[in-house]
């Protein structure tokens, strides 16, 4: 949707294109002020036309990652995925949660994590236990009320105490990062002291604060199969006679191609996946913000049962392993639409 000028106001996608053009300027009443407003400014569309219901959904999202047009950013929700903050440097370092991750801004990220409640449970169970939670982190030499009632270790104080606190924001960095499991380890014995002098409604309170802290070790699934960055080759049926080939590798479609007669095309998609994947560096690695939206695009697409897709393991692209590349292809091409065909072991 463009304005007077050509510049784009918004992008989006339908399977029924008059339908949903004629959405916008019916029951006006009833849209919201920004949906008013975007009719207001539209002049003119643009549409391009898609083999599948998936390729209308990459396009959008790419699209809207390049263009950026302004109603895209107005009508998504900045709040959609957030992020664990831990400042690097100064004398009060603090522990956060963000949306919109700055780069070098001497803060450590971690995440994305979709629920926040799951995250800020997290994040007091941590700070409980460690006595992190300081009304006053900026007070001179003046202890906050936080102090008096026992939860906060004294960094308002300053002093020693400030490097201790810091000592502990370092070892809660290791956990994120997977490299140190320390902290859960002191969570674990202050449940156990706690138990062994028959105070067990503080035990059950630290129990409930390990498996918080505990998960936010746990990705969820569309992120932990996107990071381990698969070879990706996915058939989709487009009529009796005609096939959609897609080959992905983490958030990218590398090459996409219709085929007529798909049996006899073996070989040329057996060509295509030797050369698109080899080719192709290994990206593997923490997903970025950047990337989460179209991870959950192809997540949801290759378990929808629109398509049938293979996980190419590295190995098979040797040339001595074609032969297994082969069965796996025959396999992939012979499973029934709406079916996951078997992925072998390597």
């Amino acid at each position: 949707m463009k304005d007077s000028q050509g510049q784009v106001l918004y992008v989006g996608k339908a399977k029924n294109l008059k339908n949903r053009v004629q959405s916008y300027f019916r029951a006006s009443n009833n849209h919201s002020p920004k949906i008013k407003k975007l009719v207001k400014h539209l002049r003119d569309f643009d549409y391009i036309l898609t083999d599948t219901e998936f390729e209308a959904f990459m396009l959008e999202c790419q699209l809207i990652k390049s263009i950026k047009p302004l109603y895209n950013r107005m009508m998504k929700s900045p709040q959609s995925f957030i992020y664990i903050s831990i400042s690097l440097t100064g004398n009060h370092r603090k522990i956060d949660i963000a949306f919109n991750p700055t780069e070098n801004d001497s803060k450590v990220y971690f995440g994305p994590f979709t629920s926040r409640r799951n995250v800020e449970r997290a994040l007091q169970g941590f700070k409980e236990c460690f006595k992190l939670n300081c009304s006053n982190p900026n007070g001179l030499n003046s202890a906050c009320l936080n102090y008096s009632l026992g939860s906060c270790l004294g960094r308002c104080l300053g002093g020693h105490v400030e490097q201790q606190y810091n000592d502990i924001l370092d070892k809660f960095i290791g956990f994120l990062k997977g490299t140190d499991r320390s902290i859960l380890e002191d969570m674990n014995q202050m449940m156990l002291n706690a138990s062994e002098a028959f105070d067990f409604e503080a035990a059950s309170a630290y129990r409930d604060h390990i498996q918080a802290v505990s998960s936010l070790l746990k990705k969820e699934k569309v992120i932990e199969f996107t990071e381990e960055n698969h070879n990706i080759a996915a058939i989709e049926r487009l009529t009796d006679s005609s096939i959609k080939l897609f080959l992905m590798k983490r958030t990218e479609i590398l090459f996409s191609h219709s085929y007529a007669a798909a049996h006899s095309k073996k070989e040329k998609i057996k060509a295509n996946i030797l050369t698109y994947f080899k080719d192709e560096e290994n990206a593997a690695g923490d997903i970025s913000r950047h990337e989460i939206d179209a991870a959950h695009i192809i997540y949801r697409y290759l378990h929808s049962g629109s398509c049938s897709y293979l996980l190419i393991p590295e190995s098979w692209l040797e040339s001595e392993n074609h032969s297994t590349l082969d069965l796996a292809l025959e396999d992939l091409l012979n499973s029934p639409q709406h079916l996951q065909p078997p992925i072998l072991n390597e």
